[in-house]
């Protein structure tokens, strides 16, 4: 029970993002007469960031579930 209202509060807060960047799976290319290089420090760097960003709302869904938890206990 507990595990699926965290999902669904973790979906909820994922709904409302903007501008919710996924992962970038392609590595970056270390041949240097490939047309697109990219900077691996770059890539290195974005997905980092993205990956702190799920991880941030993965926190804050708990965060959210462990409140509704103190609120009900309170009640009763």
């Amino acid at each position: 029970m507990r595990r699926q209202r965290q999902h669904e509060l973790l979906i909820a807060l994922i709904q409302q993002q903007d501008d919710l960047e996924l992962m970038d799976t392609e590595g970056p290319t270390i041949d240097s007469s490939a047309r697109n290089v990219t900077d691996p420090a770059k890539w290195l760097d974005r997905n980092r960031r993205v990956l702190a960003k799920y991880q941030s709302l993965v926190s804050s869904s708990i965060t959210l579930d462990a409140l509704l938890d103190s609120e009900v206990t309170d009640i009763d």
